[in-house]
């Protein structure tokens, strides 16, 4: 009766973290490597972000089904998927001139005329986008199936900081590959590395109920992932590998909880990938930065926001460890973490001193971010089934993708207007400046939409 549980969960959790890297320093080569395909190509802002808003575009429109295709096809599957999509997608950026070649004259016969190299690149951040969207409604859910809601949002800091390692990764390795192999090869090696994780996802993943039976977890572990959930376990795991549960959209976007992820999403996720994508471009455009220049700084930086992912899934159980219920707890530690973030307010400021104030000042509010992230995904699979967990995060990332194509086309347009000026650093202002308030303003119009926990029960 008091069998020693297993920990087969945080094995798991571990797939989870390395898929997480891997995605990261997938998108991120294109950002790393922009100073110098930009004077390769001769782009201008614009046609940097045309691209950016190509992946952004493409994975927000993917999001909206990845998380039906990962509900309806099983975790197992639907993320091997996802990783074959974007390790191809991630390598067919090497032969970018030679696809937008071949995609121009078609191009052109419709009125659409763009550089070869935009052409290309747009084409193989839309293969990125397809793939990547298929990351996080899997990691949502599969955090669902293995992991009681009081470990959730701990599971979600840990794999989410994968995202933190991806971007401290890149930066200290595609510039080197760049350099000695030619930026070519930065994309492919990058990207073969996803068919490497998929050896491992096909051998050790399985729902709880089939590890259950195969004797790779036991009752007590089984019975603690679903010791606070209303959802029959067995029942819940035998449809989810049948796909019998299917809940339609419409019916999901009748839910205030779906519109208060969804809010978080759109106002904050334009954040991340604005510094995801953009910050190079600040270090070239402020200290004329580029290449092995930029593994320093971007490395630092990223490294601070791992403290944020893991210590903002940390906190909510800290607040629920002093009696709070689960809801409050998660709200109570999103409103801490949302003020963090007015540090970047002082980025610009102080930028004269050094480049290590923007650093470490963006870095604060990057962990920021990844510390709302961990708190902000775990609200849905608090608050829904778990059979819609995907769906949800799905839709709320569709969201967050098409701000963050807004805010790059934003950005583009508002560097090259103000560095036509003379001034560009305006332009900085302006974009710094929403970066440092878009959490508490989310955080407000959530608490508004969702003032009390009331799980969904009636899908």
């Amino acid at each position: 009766m008091n069998q020693k549980m297993t920990n087969y969960r945080w094995t798991i959790c571990a797939l989870l973290f390395f898929a997480t890297t891997i995605n990261y320093v997938d998108r991120q080569v294109l950002s790393l490597l922009q100073p110098y395909l930009s004077e390769k190509f001769h782009w201008t802002y614009s046609d940097y972000a045309n691209i950016t808003s190509a992946f952004q575009f493409c994975y927000a429109v993917a999001l909206l089904f990845a998380g039906r295709f990962i509900d309806r096809l099983g975790t197992k599957k639907g993320y091997a998927w996802a990783l074959i999509l974007w390790s191809i997608g991630s390598m067919i950026h090497a032969f970018a001139n030679s696809i937008g070649n071949t995609l121009s004259p078609l191009l052109s016969a419709f009125g659409i005329v763009m550089p070869v190299s935009v052409i290309g690149f747009i084409f193989a951040r839309f293969m990125l986008g397809v793939g990547e969207s298929g990351n996080f409604p899997s990691a949502i859910k599969t955090t669902a199936e293995w992991f009681p809601k009081k470990e959730r949002s701990l599971a979600t800091g840990i794999f989410n900081s994968g995202a933190n390692i991806g971007a401290v990764v890149a930066p200290l390795s595609v510039p080197l590959i760049a350099e000695y192999f030619g930026w070519e090869y930065a994309f492919i090696i990058v990207g073969a590395i996803g068919f490497l994780w998929i050896v491992f996802w096909k051998y050790y993943y399985y729902s709880p109920e089939k590890l259950l039976e195969k004797g790779k977890i036991n009752e007590a572990e089984y019975n603690y992932i679903h010791s606070d959930t209303e959802e029959h376990p067995i029942e819940n795991d035998v449809k989810e590998e049948s796909g019998e549960n299917k809940v339609r959209w419409l019916r999901l976007l009748a839910y205030r909880q779906t519109w208060s992820f969804v809010t978080g999403k759109f106002l904050t996720d334009c954040v991340w990938w604005f510094f995801l994508f953009w910050l190079p471009v600040f270090l070239k455009s402020y200290y004329g930065m580029t290449g092995t220049q930029l593994m320093m700084p971007l490395a630092v930086l990223y490294t601070m926001t791992m403290v944020g992912s893991i210590g903002g899934g940390w906190l909510p159980v800290y607040f629920i460890d002093k009696g709070m219920n689960i809801y409050p707890a998660r709200m109570t530690a999103m409103i801490v973490i949302a003020v963090f973030p007015l540090v970047v307010l002082l980025a610009q400021p102080l930028s004269s001193i050094s480049y290590w104030w923007p650093i470490l000042l963006i870095g604060i509010g990057t962990s920021a971010h990844q510390a709302w992230s961990a708190n902000l995904f775990t609200t849905v699979s608090d608050m829904f089934p778990k059979k819609v967990v995907a769906s949800v995060t799905g839709i709320g990332g569709m969201a967050g993708s098409i701000s963050g194509v807004i805010i790059s086309k934003v950005g583009g347009w508002m560097f090259d207007h103000y560095s036509t000026l003379g001034h560009i650093e305006t332009g900085y202002t302006i974009m710094f400046a929403f970066c440092a308030i878009a959490y508490l303003l989310a955080w407000c119009i959530m608490k508004l939409l969702v003032p009390k926990f009331k799980p969904i029960t009636d899908i």
